[in-house]
């Protein structure tokens, strides 16, 4: 049980569409992520996921329709439900997520497909 500085662990890296595992809880992963551009379109079948802005902002969008998304709001996207995240300018988002789950969900594999990586506990905690 050690304390997360979530601006410190997100100064400790620059990639977007990678994101950064920093806990987990009752089958869930909570990760960091930096956005900037269009991400792919997906949905995940068995999943829903939670998105929080930390900084900056992002619309989410859906086939229908868009919704827009500033520092200190959030959407839960339902299992199901093809979107994607689009940034025009970097943000940084905060997800809840099932452990292991893919990000790219049903979409084609591509080079910012993951599960997510852990980052190393030194770069969530400032001494």
């Amino acid at each position: 049980m050690e304390r997360i500085d979530l601006e410190h662990a997100l100064s400790s890296f620059d990639d977007h569409w990678s994101p950064k595992i920093i806990a987990a809880l009752n089958g869930q992963e909570v990760k960091l992520a930096k956005f900037r551009g269009a991400f792919d379109w997906h949905a995940h079948a068995e999943e829903d996921e939670l998105f929080l802005v930390l900084a900056g902002a992002f619309r989410m969008e859906f086939r229908d329709r868009s919704v827009e998304l500033e520092r200190g709001q959030m959407i839960v996207v339902p299992r199901g439900v093809e979107h994607r995240p689009v940034a025009d300018e970097e943000c940084a988002v905060l997800l809840f997520e099932p452990a292991g789950l893919v990000n790219t969900g049903d979409g084609e594999t591509s080079d910012r497909t993951t599960t997510g990586t852990w980052l190393d506990p030194e770069s969530t905690d400032q001494a």
